[in-house]
Formats: structure tokens, sequence, C-alpha cells
């Protein structure tokens, strides 16, 4: 069977991180998986496109919202 893996398939984001409690939460100020959680338009994905489950969604879209609001992400891509 050819691995079609190497044409486009990027894999699974990691942006949920374990705090020394056990906690599970996402850092803002850590822009380059967040980026990749962005489509070329500036759209948040999917989680069909994420692979995230609902409360890592939920918890990568705040931050990617917290980080535009601080300015470390743009809201859109393209600059007029």
């Amino acid at each position: 069977m050819a691995e079609f893996r190497q044409y486009g398939h990027q894999g699974r984001v990691r942006v949920t991180i374990k705090s020394s409690t056990g906690t599970a939460y996402v850092d803002y100020r850590d822009t380059d998986p967040l980026r990749r959680m962005l489509t070329p338009n500036g759209k948040i994905q999917a989680r069909k496109r994420s692979g995230l489950n609902a409360r890592e969604q939920r918890l990568a879209s705040q931050a990617i919202k917290r980080a535009r609001y601080m300015g470390l992400l743009p809201y859109t891509s393209a600059t007029l």
C-alpha cells in the first residue's frame, strides 16, 4: 500500500499543555501552534480538520481570540 502522508497531511496540532496540577490549558502567547490552526484566510479550523476534541477546541479558539486581541495573531491574512 502506498503511503500518502507525505503529500499534504500535516497531522494533529498539539496545542494543549498539561500543568503541574494536571489541568489542560492552551497558552495564548505560544503563537506557532495557534497559527497552524488557522486557515490561509485567517479562520479557525473546524474540529474535523484540527483533530481536537470538543474541550480542546473550545480552549484553542479562546486562546486564538485572546492572541488576536493582544495583537499576537492577525484577524485576517491579507493586508490591503
